[in-house]
């Protein structure tokens, strides 16, 4: 009995409490003229969102349609790619030196839009996936009301700190994304004894979506932003952006709003897809950074 009322507390209590946290950091980074950079610079911005919240969802249901999963698995899958980045994907951008500043705003942006759109489209794939007539449902306006506590709330207050308290949020904002990522890690080891019987069948069944999802998001987030133009910098921000989503949030919704734990494995595997991947991808693009600056250095010398 003990343990039930644990695993309640943690699911009902303890994650929205750490989201709340989590996104409020992210507004700890943000600014007014962050939003008004659609405007001014719109065409690394569209091409970002669209990769995030067209091309993202469409590659997840072609990959969770065709590949053998278990229902519950496929809709893991859509709960990933229906979520915005996170503040893991702006601190990698930052370490692969790439465009924070578009980073941050494409988190930002799809983290209000994405509010609106998980509910009506993740309905759609449950019964999709599940059946028509699941069990497993989401009444659309309090999903949406959740999810604005959970998002545009903390998000919004984090904006009025870094407004009036500068300093403040800049000391705080590199504490509550390295506290992200270890909650992300805490709540992987929390899964993993929650459901151990299931750990190794869920790695073998999950596993191979996962990896396949988060590489060929990032490959379509770097060649299309190449192929439309945009600079190394902008491509870099773009790839990490599509390919780190907000999985906390992903397992939230598993977790808390369907009471599935089934459907939070696929999320929770591809996590540690994705820091393995942008461990890689700061390595290689700082190369590219270094080989793109090496010229520079070198007129400079010669000056």
């Amino acid at each position: 009995m003990e343990s039930i009322e644990l695993v309640k507390f943690v699911n009902t209590k303890v994650i929205p409490i750490c989201i709340f946290l989590i996104m409020m950091g992210m507004g700890l980074s943000l600014i007014p003229k962050d939003f008004k950079r659609v405007v001014k610079y719109p065409k690394a911005v569209s091409i970002g969102l669209i990769n995030q919240l067209i091309l993202l969802p469409l590659i997840g249901f072609v990959l969770a349609s065709v590949m053998p999963l278990e229902p519950e698995y496929a809709v893991g899958v859509m709960l990933l790619v229906l979520c915005p980045g996170g503040t893991t994907s702006n601190m990698f951008t930052h370490l692969a030196k790439g465009d924070v500043a578009l980073s941050v705003s494409m988190t930002a942006i799809a983290s209000i839009i994405t509010v609106f759109t998980i509910p009506v489209i993740l309905n759609l794939s449950l019964e999709h996936f599940m059946g028509k007539g699941t069990e497993f449902s989401l009444p659309i306006i309090t999903t949406m009301i959740s999810l604005m506590k959970l998002t545009i709330l903390p998000i919004s207050i984090g904006m009025l700190i870094k407004r009036f308290a500068p300093k403040l949020a800049d000391s705080t904002q590199v504490h509550v994304s390295k506290f992200g990522i270890l909650f992300l890690t805490l709540l992987i080891i929390f899964l993993t004894y929650i459901q151990k019987d299931i750990v190794v069948s869920a790695l073998i069944a999950a596993g191979p979506v996962s990896i396949l999802l988060n590489i060929s998001t990032m490959a379509v987030g770097y060649y299309s932003s190449k192929w439309l133009g945009l600079n190394l910098a902008q491509r870099t921000s773009i790839t990490i952006e599509v390919g780190l989503q907000n999985s906390t949030l992903s397992m939230f919704m598993a977790l808390t709003l369907l009471a599935n734990y089934k459907m939070s494995f696929t999320p929770a595997i591809y996590t540690l897809t994705m820091l393995f991947t942008a461990g890689v991808l700061v390595r290689i693009f700082n190369s590219k950074f270094n080989r793109a600056d090496k010229p520079k250095v070198q007129l400079d010398i010669a000056k």
